[in-house]
């Protein structure tokens, strides 16, 4: 199996039951709590070709911050948005599972077991 790494925010019941349903296959991936250590653009851009989505899709539109740097804005840049994650990681949408070159999100948790199945 591919080493998996999980953006994880622990305070997330999706994010822990992500988690939960790796280890109870046996797996382990390396945790990233992105919001003590926040990915810098690069990895962000890197995360999204490995979703396979535009930054926009990788955002969470409920988080005040989303609102008060008015991200709605349909002008804004990928690299504008990207800026704005790496600067408030609590924008990020969560978990993210990666395995080797794609990635997943976990909305709903279950979402993780594409990769590993």
């Amino acid at each position: 199996m591919t080493d998996l790494t999980l953006y994880h925010n622990p305070r997330c019941s999706k994010s822990r039951g992500a988690l939960e349903l790796l280890e109870a296959r046996g797996l382990t991936p390396t945790v990233i709590r992105y919001l003590e250590t926040p990915p810098d653009a690069a990895t962000l851009k890197a995360l999204l070709g490995k979703l396979n989505i535009g930054a926009r899709a990788l955002l969470r539109t409920g988080e005040d911050e989303y609102k008060s740097l008015d991200l709605a804005n349909p002008a804004l840049s990928d690299e504008q948005l990207i800026a704005a994650m790496a600067a408030h990681p609590k924008l990020i949408e969560r978990p993210i599972l990666v395995a080797a070159d794609k990635a997943v999100i976990g909305r709903p948790p279950e979402k993780v077991l594409e990769l590993v199945s």
